[in-house]
């Protein structure tokens, strides 16, 4: 299982920056469910001016493998990749339910790039701790 994060205001639809998110809604998933396990609430916040703003939420997606967003900034987007966690940025405000239809299937039949090696990342863990052996 993985953890998605999606910037969102009521729970139903990615509909917010990533800067300015009052709230994200965040799921784990796998190939055949998906739970929504978090919602993480921030107060609003002016988009420019305030780089600390993005402190609380980068912390607050730890654990997770991405987020969606309808925009991100650059420093944010450096921030996030840095911290292992991929942003997704949306053409225009879009329902959650399709986008973990779509990520369910990608984790099960491959397809989306940054799933695919979230994915290969935890199923060969095991087999890299194994080539690098042990000592006692």
């Amino acid at each position: 299982m993985f953890r998605v994060a999606f910037a969102t205001d009521d729970r139903v639809s990615v509909n917010q920056h990533f800067g300015a998110a009052t709230g994200f809604a965040i799921y784990a998933l796998d190939a055949g469910r998906a739970s929504l396990v978090q919602v993480v609430g921030f107060p609003e916040e002016a988009m420019d001016g305030n780089e600390h703003k993005l402190d609380a939420k980068i912390d607050a997606l730890s654990g997770c493998a991405a987020v969606y967003c309808l925009a991100v900034g650059g420093s944010a987007v450096r921030r996030l990749l840095a911290g292992g966690i991929q942003p997704v940025r949306m053409d225009g405000e879009a329902a959650i339910e399709p986008i973990l239809h779509q990520l369910r299937a990608a984790i099960r039949d491959g397809g989306i790039p940054w799933v695919d090696k979230h994915v290969n990342r935890d199923m060969n863990r095991f087999d890299r701790m194994a080539e690098e052996g042990w000592q006692e």
